[in-house]
């Protein structure tokens, strides 16, 4: 048995790597890694699991320290065809703050990863969060490795992730597509309505290149949160980001929920998949409703044009932690 499509999801093709995704792909880290921090049964992991797939999901996404959200997978998927889904997962470089010196450790976070998801390959296999400064050692010290594991079928596309929290502009990103393009095929960067820096270079370069973009983090923290939202947008006022009077006070991206916009978050997942570099967007709820929400939003995935040429005026040339 082979991918089965939703009629209610859209598949894009993620790059060069010819795969067919689904726009919205299920994450399992964040802040609630796939609800192991609000002490979610596996059980209940599997249902969100299932019904992520039955909403049309074909694309999960995960990392060797996401806790054991490895494991929880390969039993929540245990039954379902191997064939029928993709998975991506990542291995931090990092001993004690600085990059690995062994590559040894990748060739054990591999092997490890494949007996806790309990599969015999990978589909996309990254290298988790490097910085810029630490692109050209990573890539001449680790990146053979990762080729070899390829050869042996281990892993199928080879990509990076980028640490936004650290390094916003996602710079990292710049010297892969900038260096060595043909060495990745997939990147997961960050970018969304209140991180939209990327739209400006690095999507149009990725796109020209074929490097396939999965975008992490589109909608958490701030969009969804009333409070944190007004906050942020009084602090970009009073920095002189935003010009006064263009946003209210109160529930200052209302403005965006009408028609077939249900809700802020909404609005959020729609701009964030409205780019034709984006072939997938990352939610990383534990909320079965919420991942609902988020499926039904992404049916169609574009604002009205009037307010994505708005929100692109007020927050286009924004780069910060979000």
């Amino acid at each position: 048995m082979g991918i089965v499509y939703s009629v209610g999801m859209e598949y894009r093709t993620l790059g060069r790597t010819g795969l067919d995704v689904s726009l919205l792909s299920l994450g399992t880290g964040g802040a609630r890694k796939l609800g192991q921090s609000v002490g979610m049964t596996q059980a209940d992991q599997t249902a969100l699991v299932q019904r992520a797939l039955d909403l049309g999901v074909n694309l999960i996404d995960t990392s060797s320290e996401y806790g054991e959200s490895e494991v929880i997978l390969g039993r929540a998927l245990k039954g379902t065809p191997r064939e029928s889904y993709y998975l991506c997962t990542k291995w931090p470089p990092w001993v004690d703050g600085c990059l690995a010196e062994d590559p040894g450790l990748l060739v054990d976070s591999v092997e490890r990863s494949l007996r806790r998801l309990d599969t015999d390959w990978v589909d996309i296999m990254m290298f988790h969060g490097p910085l810029s400064h630490t692109y050209a050692p990573l890539v001449e010290r680790f990146y053979p490795t990762m080729e070899r594991l390829r050869e042996q079928g281990k892993v199928r596309f080879v990509g990076l992730s980028a640490q936004y929290a650290t390094e916003p502009s996602q710079a990292v990103a710049d010297a892969a597509l900038k260096n060595d393009p043909d060495k990745w095929d997939v990147l997961m960067l960050k970018y969304g309505l209140l991180n939209q820096s990327l739209a400006k270079e690095l999507l149009p370069l990725a796109l020209r290149h074929g490097v396939g973009v999965m975008n992490m983090a589109a909608v958490r923290v701030k969009l969804p949160d009333p409070a944190l939202l007004e906050e942020l947008m009084r602090e970009w006022r009073d920095q002189g980001r935003v010009a006064a009077g263009e946003l209210s006070e109160r529930d200052p991206l209302g403005w965006l929920v009408h028609g077939e916009v249900a809700s802020v978050v909404a609005a959020g997942y729609k701009f964030a998949a409205d780019h034709p570099a984006i072939a997938t967007v990352i939610t990383g709820t534990s909320n079965m409703a919420h991942l609902e929400e988020n499926a039904a939003a992404l049916e169609r995935p574009y604002l009205p044009p009037e307010d994505t040429r708005r929100v692109r005026e007020l927050f286009g040339d924004i780069v910060e932690y979000v």
